[in-house]
């Protein structure tokens, strides 16, 4: 989840306890350390809590629609408007099994180039979903249309020297429309409403959202920031009337720094007691919400995991009833939004895992390689690893993928794993959005 914590890491063998041959599907553990079940009496504390974020929310979007500052669009509308271009295929080096058929796509330069390391700053992406997510078919849908798309996050950071870093200062997702063989793509800049009817709607940035992970479900999109699941519906995506370096309305006219829309959050759920309280990766009833997928095998539910930043295991893998019908966690209060329980966990045994996802029957989870594993990247760093698992079973390496690899997703419509990486070359660039199959 952060470039700084990944480029200091340690690859040790010991600390992975799994097996040390990068081949599709293949190997053997070195030690039976299982990717293994969380007691359901723990379990059974993990809540989402979305307090009365929805009401307040709400009426502050109905105050800047209303307002007239905006033009509402929807997801359908993004899509077919154009926008940058990227490019088919995988263009830079991945170090995915080619038994896997890997494919993908690859973002313009700029966004693949985008330095956060620097004084005037740059995006990073961290968590993949799309239409493989959104609907069950695969597609996203409306009564004339069926697009195969995507959705990433990323964060954006400056350096601005001294103590006066900028970090998180901004978050945004992308649209990516790949019908036809092309891609092209708008980002959202993601928003905080503010105001009411009464005081007049206005919005500000998300700050200090990371945008660890994301999830496309109907309509909604979830973020994940820590002990925050964000919430997002693509059928509020504002249209601004400026492209000024401003985030908000004023006098009338609207911006979101520099690009052509705002997302506006339309609630969150915390997975502790109360703002101020931190979430706890490893232990404790508050876990961190990092990445994020979707497990549409049974009843359709919210995966998200930790980052770990020690060199140790113990990252815990969470599975959140979502409801079909309110696309939303699942919960007894009968407005819809009200407080959600988990319903099973798993502890990791992979050192700094940045991602999970399951086909129902494995667990495929992104992390470090074991000693030996994982060179050849032509980078400062090595590839990362995907790790398969049954639970209560040790993982094996499924395959080398691209240098920090970050979230993972899988698509039941076409049986596979979907990936993104966030490491930043700012010359070449490296990063791609990949796909392989799930065995």
């Amino acid at each position: 989840m952060t470039q700084i914590g990944m480029r200091v890491r340690t690859l040790v063998a010991a600390g992975l306890l799994i097996v040390g041959a990068a081949v599709a599907g293949g190997g053997t553990a070195q030690a039976a350390t299982p990717f293994a079940a969380i007691d359901t009496a723990t379990v059974n504390q993990f809540t989402l809590d979305p307090g009365t974020s929805f009401t307040g929310y709400g009426a502050a979007i109905d105050a800047v629609e209303a307002g007239g500052a905006v033009h509402v669009m929807d997801a359908n509308q993004v899509l077919a408007s154009g926008g940058r271009t990227g490019s088919t295929g995988l263009c830079h080096g991945t170090g995915l099994s080619s038994s896997l058929s890997p494919t993908g796509f690859c973002w313009d330069k700029a966004d693949d180039t985008s330095n956060s390391y620097t004084p005037d700053g740059g995006w990073t992406p961290q968590g993949i979903t799309g239409s493989y997510d959104a609907q069950p078919n695969g597609k996203w849908d409306n009564q004339t249309t069926s697009h195969t798309a995507y959705l990433a996050s990323w964060h954006f950071d400056q350096d601005l020297g001294g103590s006066n870093p900028q970090s998180n200062a901004f978050a945004r997702l992308t649209l990516v429309n790949a019908d036809n063989g092309a891609i092209t793509y708008n980002h959202m800049l993601l928003v905080e409403p503010t105001g009411d009817q009464s005081a007049g709607g206005n919005f500000r940035a998300a700050a200090g959202t990371h945008a660890d992970g994301v999830v496309w479900y109907g309509n909604r999109v979830f973020v994940a920031n820590g002990r925050w699941l964000q919430v997002y519906d693509l059928r509020h995506i504002w249209k601004v009337t400026s492209n000024q370096e401003m985030v908000g309305i004023s006098g009338g006219v609207s911006s979101a720094r520099w690009s052509n829309y705002a997302l506006p959050m339309i609630g969150r759920y915390r997975t502790t007691a109360s703002d101020g309280t931190a979430c706890t990766p490893v232990t404790g009833t508050a876990p961190c919400l990092n990445s994020l997928s979707l497990d549409r095998s049974g009843q359709d539910g919210l995966v998200s995991a930790e980052y770990y930043a020690s060199n140790a295991a113990g990252g815990r893998v969470i599975r959140w009833p979502l409801d079909a019908a309110t696309t939303l966690p699942s919960t007894s209060d009968t407005s819809g939004v009200g407080t959600s329980h988990a319903t099973v966990g798993y502890t990791s045994p992979i050192w700094h895992m940045q991602g999970a996802a399951t086909d129902g029957t494995y667990w495929y989870l992104a992390g470090d390689c074991p000693s030996g594993v994982g060179g050849g990247s032509g980078d400062s760093i090595d590839y990362s690893c995907i790790h398969r698992a049954e639970p209560n079973q040790a993982p094996h390496v499924y395959t080398t993928s691209p240098v920090l690899t970050e979230n993972l997703g899988y698509a039941p419509s076409a049986h596979r794993l979907w990936g993104i990486n966030e490491r930043i070359n700012s010359t070449t660039g490296i990063r791609v959005v990949f796909s392989i199959t799930a065995t």
